[in-house]
């Protein structure tokens, strides 16, 4: 199902509020519809390859390493600043990668996760 946004002039008034009204009723119909988590990806930001699915593609990719990093920390009974410490950063570095603020290069993945935690990383390409 395609969403699209309309601007209507009418006598120089903008109907965009009704056809917004009406598009937000219409996702709302077919997410309570879905049958799968792919399925509401799609509808609620578009096939994979479009650019809004593409930037929530990365965003939640970037999420799943925060939550990793911060997980396999705690795991390992490290504060923030106890990891920065084996690694020589800071801990404002290791929090803004935790709370996906910041991007993060792969060799310093490596670090943080062979060096600091003691763990191994296996990529895997698709």
């Amino acid at each position: 199902m395609k969403f699209v946004e309309r601007k209507i002039i009418f006598h120089g008034s903008h109907f965009t509020d009704f056809y917004l009204e009406q598009i937000t009723k219409m996702k709302k119909e077919a997410i309570k519809n879905a049958k799968s988590f792919d399925e509401l990806l799609d509808i609620k930001y578009g096939k994979l390859g479009s650019s809004v699915r593409d930037e929530y593609e990365t965003k939640a990719n970037y999420f799943v390493i925060s939550e990793m990093l911060k997980e396999a920390r705690m795991d390992a009974h490290l504060t923030q600043e106890q990891l920065a410490d084996k690694i020589g950063t800071k801990k404002s570095y290791i929090s803004r990668l935790e709370n996906g603020k910041v991007d993060i290069q792969l060799s310093t993945l490596f670090k943080i996760f062979e060096t600091g935690l003691g763990r191994k990383i296996q990529l895997t390409i698709l």
